[in-house]
Formats: structure tokens, C-alpha cells, sequence
């Protein structure tokens, strides 16, 4: 068992953002000591948390980490990527189309001093 923050040093997040899994019920403590109030993760928690970190540098918000932690088998984690996968592709096409406006109106804009 690991406390707070030996568990935060070895994941990465903050003491305050393993506070906020918590408490939204993405990721709580493996025990609770009642005498104290100590939180203390264990290393499924350890490997939950790898899988948060990862999810969110990938742009997935609360809720959906949320639906893949609800889902203990992970069965659907696959399709969440690859839908997010299709949502990064169809941003990165908006903004291509989104520079190359800019690029067109700052071409226009030199004609006319010409």
C-alpha cells in the first residue's frame, strides 16, 4: 500500500487530482484508514492510474474516463480510442482548412497594396 503522496510521486498526479478522481468517483483509494482519514492506494491502483494519465494526454475529458473506468473489463476502451482517434483527425482537417483561410485572406490583403 502507498500513501497519498508516495502514490503521487509515482504516478505523476498530483495529490490534488487524485483528491478530485475521488471524489467524482474516477479512481478512489484502495483503503481508507478510518482512524485517520489516511487514503492509501495499492498497485491496481498504481495501474489504474497509468491508464488515467495516458487517457488524459490523449485529450479525454472527466466523463469519458469516467465510462472506461466504469467498464471493468475495458471491453469498449479500444472503440474510445479509436473514436478519439477520428475526433483528433476531423480537428487537425478543421484547422488545415482553418490556415489555409488565413493563408488566402493574408494573400488577398498583400494584392491589394500592390
Amino acid at each position: 500500500m502507498y500513501k497519498v503522496s508516495e502514490f503521487s510521486e509515482m504516478t505523476g498526479l498530483s495529490k490534488e487530482t487524485l483528491r478530485y478522481y475521488a471524489e467524482v468517483k474516477l479512481m478512489e483509494p484502495a483503503y481508507i484508514d478510518p482512524k485517520n482519514n489516511y487514503r492509501y492506494y495499492d498497485d491496481g491502483s498504481y495501474f489504474l492510474a497509468l491508464l488515467l494519465v495516458k487517457l488524459r494526454s490523449f485529450g479525454f475529458t472527466i466523463q469519458e474516463m469516467i465510462s472506461v473506468m466504469e467498464d471493468e473489463s475495458f471491453a469498449h476502451l479500444e472503440d474510445l480510442l479509436i473514436q478519439k482517434k477520428d475526433t483528433i483527425r476531423r480537428q487537425m482537417e478543421e484547422l488545415k482548412q482553418e490556415i489555409e483561410e488565413i493563408d488566402a485572406f493574408l494573400a488577398s490583403g498583400k494584392e491589394e497594396e500592390q
